[in-house]
């Protein structure tokens, strides 16, 4: 199939040049509802998409179209058609392409050791091993098992491919009292595979769910620093680096530029962040971007000072800058903060939200709290039907962030950080 598309592409005169992306995907998967195996599927799809580029002037137009495995010759030519229409139209400065790199990479990751079946059955042995409590149980787990093959070919001598490995899985975990029952969602994905790992993470769930049936909400206000888990930390920090993106500095969306302070009045820890583009046990792990640039890092933010840019080749010629390629994973250096000093005083820990809510340009952050725990200096008691709502300034120049670090899908870096100035309401 990808040689037919190149002969065609190749064959039109109009087409100036052209980008194929290929994701081959095998896939294994397990269905269960409460400990029985429903379903077992097992997947191999190929998805093909064409970009076509066109020169119009001194602009570059590109449009993109799939290609199915039943598209004949006359089906592709047509598209190729339709496709050159549309990037006609399209008023883009003229940017270069990637090209000359060609190339196979293996994404690390022990799912090698095992075969996808092998794979999924030590999954759910891991999950179930967790499923322990009279009153609770995984109501529903599903668990897929991936291998993708990902390949990128442009018209300029870019040929790579990448051979990566990842897991997700999906569990209900649900806790039964004595006139309702309460259930959390649960999902996670890994690129290695820890028995003890996947085991502790239900078991937090379901110690969670737990919580959730007897969380009551406060009788009185109240005020104490606000701490976020890993998850959190990844939307939040993940919102402050998207300023440093080339793609919003050229649209003039950022909210601050290099050399800004991102943390004024700081009294916490400094915050560095580093978007990467390979990163140990992340599902966002890419050896190239989609447009076949080999990724580099960028620092975004050093010590609490916007630093470094980062982005595709297109923005990062527009702006003069040196391109990064698309980094989807993101580092953020631990900080001072440990357990024991966390303890040593009261604190709110928020330990399931409908999302955080991060508004750079009004300076807001916040969100719904859907279950808390509240330490009032000798214990935690589980606490719901509550909202934190603060300034973000205030927020990050009060920050402490822990010592020790965790890996939540795309992000790594510290477990958790406390802040000051954020209201429980």
């Amino acid at each position: 199939m990808t040689k037919r598309i190149i002969s065609l592409l190749k064959a039109d005169a109009g087409v100036s040049d052209y980008r194929i992306n290929i994701l081959k995907r095998e896939s294994y998967e397990l269905f269960f509802v409460h400990r029985d195996l429903e379903t077992v599927r097992a997947t191999d799809t190929t998805d093909i998409k064409v970009t076509v580029f066109v020169t119009v002037g001194d602009k570059l137009g590109d449009a993109t179209f799939s290609v199915y495995s039943s598209y004949t010759d006359g089906d592709i030519s047509a598209e190729i058609e339709k496709a050159k229409a549309k990037a006609a139209l399209a008023a883009n400065l003229a940017y270069p392409l990637p090209a000359n790199e060609e190339g196979l990479w293996h994404s690390p990751s022990n799912f090698t050791d095992h075969t996808p079946q092998d794979l999924a059955a030590m999954i759910s042995k891991a999950v179930f091993s967790a499923d322990s409590y009279e009153n609770g149980s995984i109501n529903a787990l599903e668990i897929f098992v991936y291998t993708d093959r990902v390949t990128v070919i442009n018209s300029r001598g870019i040929n790579k491919t990448e051979l990566r490995h990842s897991a997700m899985v999906e569990a209900i975990p649900t806790w039964n009292g004595e006139n309702e029952s309460v259930e959390l969602y649960e999902c996670s994905d890994f690129t290695e595979f820890s028995a003890e790992k996947v085991s502790a993470n239900i078991d937090a769930k379901m110690q969670q769910v737990r919580d959730r049936l007897l969380a009551k909400k406060p009788e009185a206000p109240i005020s104490c620093p606000v701490v976020l888990p890993a998850q959190e930390l990844s939307g939040l920090f993940s919102d402050l680096a998207y300023n440093m993106n080339y793609a919003a500095i050229y649209k003039h969306t950022n909210a601050f530029k290099s050399g800004d302070s991102v943390q004024k009045d700081l009294t916490g820890d400094p915050l560095t962040l580093t978007m990467k583009g390979q990163m140990a046990q992340s599902t966002g792990s890419a050896a190239f971007d989609g447009e076949g640039f080999t990724t580099r890092d960028a620092v975004v933010i050093e010590k609490g000072v916007a630093a470094n840019g980062f982005g595709s080749v297109r923005y990062a010629h527009y702006l003069g800058k040196e391109p990064t390629g698309n980094l989807a994973c993101l580092r953020a250096e631990c900080g001072t903060l440990s357990d024991e000093e966390l303890k040593s005083a009261p604190y709110f820990r928020c330990a399931s939200m409908s999302g955080i809510q991060v508004d750079v340009y009004n300076d807001y952050i916040g969100g719904e709290v859907r279950l808390a725990y509240y330490f009032d200096g000798e214990k935690e008691i589980p606490v719901t039907g509550i909202s934190i709502s603060g300034k973000l300034s205030a927020a990050l120049s009060s920050m402490r962030l822990s010592s020790s670090e965790t890996t939540h899908g795309r992000y790594s870096g510290p477990a958790y950080a406390s802040f000051e100035g954020i209201e429980i309401v």
